[in-house]
């Protein structure tokens, strides 16, 4: 780890639960690193089986595994990488009814679930529960990055009050590579505000466009009107 980041940080790492919302392309990235660089205890929370078509950006899983749960080969390859992780899996997606299971004693989650309806259910109950979240999602070339921490940022909500009636769950082209450096960056935000070490994004929004290597970050508002953490 980088000089700075000492015992301290490692055992507050060490010492903390992490929900993974989603083990693709992005949160199975995210989940890979956050396992090699010692977080305590994970949950995958992760709906459906493997397909062939996942196999051009989900790193956590083999070929022969097509057909059969995700969330278990997950788990699976998170050990062969850190046995001393702890991991919880769930073969389900995030609904009003386990929700609060999920983020029991959770410390932190990572937001990367390809639908915005299940984004905002762990958005508004991250709120309640005062639990920071990672939230990023990419589409081709690009992706946008930044943590939610009530009271303190703008939620989900704040920034995307309506949903997108042209958005379709799956339907946007995934460059492996892409998805994979947005996990890296999501694990990276999550390491800084579990440890205290670094400064995180607070009310900033990366954008990233790897079609020309372009990396901005933009000022985000917390909506004083917002229905969910106002």
């Amino acid at each position: 780890m980088h000089e700075g980041f000492v015992l301290e940080h490692q055992q507050r790492l060490g010492n903390s639960t992490a929900l993974i919302a989603g083990v693709g392309g992005v949160g199975g990235t995210a989940a890979l690193y956050l396992a090699a660089a010692g977080i305590g205890k994970m949950i995958l929370a992760h709906y459906g089986n493997l397909t062939l078509s996942n196999m051009n950006r989900q790193i956590l899983m083999k070929n022969d595994w097509i057909g059969k749960s995700r969330v278990v080969r997950a788990k699976e390859a998170i050990k062969e990488i850190n046995p001393d992780v702890e991991v919880e899996i769930f073969d389900e997606r995030l609904s009003e009814n386990n929700i609060e299971r999920l983020l029991d004693g959770v410390r932190i989650a990572i937001s990367a679930r390809p639908n915005f309806q299940e984004r905002r259910i762990l958005n508004n109950v991250c709120v309640k529960k005062n639990i920071p979240m990672v939230e990023g999602a990419m589409n081709g070339m690009e992706g946008y990055l930044f943590n939610i921490i009530p009271k303190v940022t703008p939620c989900l909500n704040c920034l995307y009050p309506v949903d997108n009636p042209e958005w379709k769950e799956l339907g946007f082209p995934v460059l492996g590579a892409v998805s994979g450096t947005l996990g890296c960056l999501m694990s990276i935000e999550a390491i800084k505000l579990l440890t205290g070490y670094g400064k995180p994004l607070i009310s900033r929004m990366l954008l990233i466009n790897v079609m020309d290597m372009e990396f901005k970050k933009l000022k985000i508002y917390r909506d004083p009107d917002c229905a969910v953490c106002s």
